[in-house]
């Protein structure tokens, strides 16, 4: 099943997701229960400044997306101020 995980950051926390990508990129990289199709920052408008980030992720049921959400570092530093889990069914691309 995939999912989209749909993560908005809390303001001016550019510092603490720096601070933690090297750690949230190698969590992303060891995942055996979670497939990343694709992953990358949200930016401001501007494109100078990370919100937030997307993933889209396939595994066998939404428990094992939260759980694996739940984990990510930046998710532990506190970096997020709103995280939103989605099932999805790609139909293009």
């Amino acid at each position: 099943m995939e999912f989209v995980i749909h993560a908005l950051d809390k303001p001016d926390r550019e510092p603490l997701r720096l601070e933690n990508r090297l750690k949230h990129v190698a969590y992303l990289k060891e995942q055996e229960d979670v497939t990343i199709m694709l992953a990358g920052p949200l930016l401001s408008d501007d494109g100078d400044h990370s919100i937030g980030s997307i993933l889209v992720v396939d595994a066998a049921d939404r428990e094992t997306v939260e759980k694996f959400a739940t984990n990510d570092p930046y998710r532990k530093a506190g970096l997020f101020k709103q995280v939103s889990i989605t099932h999805w069914v790609k139909t293009m691309g």
